[in-house]
């Protein structure tokens, strides 16, 4: 990495980890995933992203990071104290930052949202447009997703979280803590200021089902994000969802370039649960219907993405979002039968039969 220019915010946290070196192929196959490109150095690793660049030295143990702006010096403070704390859990790191804006507080990645409009597109599916000042971010680090905080009859008012000294959130005492789940942006409109977020709205205990169905103008939410890794561009896609996915891959066949060929499969309930998705690409769109079956008990998704064969040329990839047993089953067919890594796939459990969903829009 070279060296933060006088224009550049920088920082740096020292590592107190005995086994750093054990750590750092999945720290590093991590960071890449976010579209990082990576170097060696020695005993260093440089990571360089679109929006700054950062590095871990595992002889020094310490790791450094630079932006030209605060919302990219944040991001990448976030990511690398994640990586770290997720693949070094056992060592309990202690990350705190020095340098540039090092004793903030304000919370980069979080925004306070009002809701501005409600209407149903579906019978089950609910689209609500939020409102709220810079929203820049959520289109600039490439992620769908952004993890929204509810309030709860329990917690009718509650805190939003702050910035702590490791770079990442600090969460109010619990009964002052929201609710969080995780959503896809169906829309963004920065200049405008307004996000579109679709809710599969449903009987039972889910939090965000339950807020979308009692939402009106005027209420309050937070939002975090973007999280989730950024999906990989290439020419052709197979993908499949199921309704919590389905916000999601509409997004992607709207945004994709328009030459981007493939396959797409969408699993709903019944006819009625068709919508409109202004599909941008070459990519065709099929829609399978349970038709009585309970969600997660058909195969049909799973076993139609299956059936996709994989073109021989050119950059391929394949998408999945649905119930954690499908999203099994393709995620083993991609990794084991055809040998694919997660730079070439992403199969995601967006919920669990029997749980609270993990990701519901």
């Amino acid at each position: 990495m070279s060296e933060a220019s006088v224009h550049e915010l920088a920082c740096e946290a020292r590592l107190k980890l005995r086994r750093l070196p054990d750590y750092m192929d999945s720290i590093s196959d991590r960071l890449r995933s976010f579209e990082a490109d990576a170097s060696h150095h020695g005993g260093r690793i440089d990571f360089r992203f679109t929006f700054g660049g950062a590095s871990i030295d595992m002889e020094q143990l310490v790791m450094r990071a630079n932006a030209p702006d605060r919302d990219g010096l944040a991001r990448i403070k976030d990511l690398l104290a994640t990586a770290v704390q997720v693949y070094a859990k056992e060592e309990n790191p202690e990350i705190v930052w020095t340098g540039d804006l090092s004793g903030e507080t304000s919370l980069a990645q979080f925004r306070e949202m009002t809701v501005i409009e409600v209407r149903d597109l579906t019978p089950h599916m609910r689209r609500i447009r939020l409102a709220g000042q810079d929203l820049g971010r959520f289109a600039k680090f490439g992620g769908m997703h952004i993890r929204m905080l509810f309030p709860t009859g329990e917690v009718p008012d509650p805190l939003w979280p702050i910035l702590g000294d490791n770079g990442l959130p600090v969460w109010p005492a619990d009964d002052r803590r929201p609710v969080a789940r995780v959503y896809t942006i169906r829309a963004l409109d920065v200049a405008r200021g307004i996000m579109n977020v679709d809710f599969l709205v449903h009987p039972g205990d889910s939090v965000g089902s339950a807020w979308a169905m009692q939402a009106a103008a005027g209420m309050k939410v937070g939002i975090m994000g973007p999280v989730g890794r950024p999906v990989r561009q290439a020419e052709w896609y197979v993908m499949g969802s199921d309704e919590t996915g389905l916000p999601a891959l509409a997004r992607l066949l709207e945004t994709l370039p328009a030459q981007t060929r493939g396959v797409a499969f969408v699993e709903i309930a019944d006819e009625g649960e068709k919508q409109q998705i202004d599909n941008a690409t070459g990519i065709e769109l099929h829609w399978l219907t349970r038709d009585g079956v309970p969600a997660g008990e058909d195969k049909l998704l799973a076993e139609a993405v299956r059936s996709v064969a994989w073109p021989q040329d050119g950059s391929t990839f394949g998408w999945f979002a649905a119930e954690a047993g499908a999203a099994r089953i393709v995620r083993e067919y991609w990794r084991d039968t055809l040998g694919l890594g997660r730079d070439r796939t992403l199969a995601a459990a967006y919920w669990r039969r029997g749980a609270a969903g993990l990701m519901a829009g």
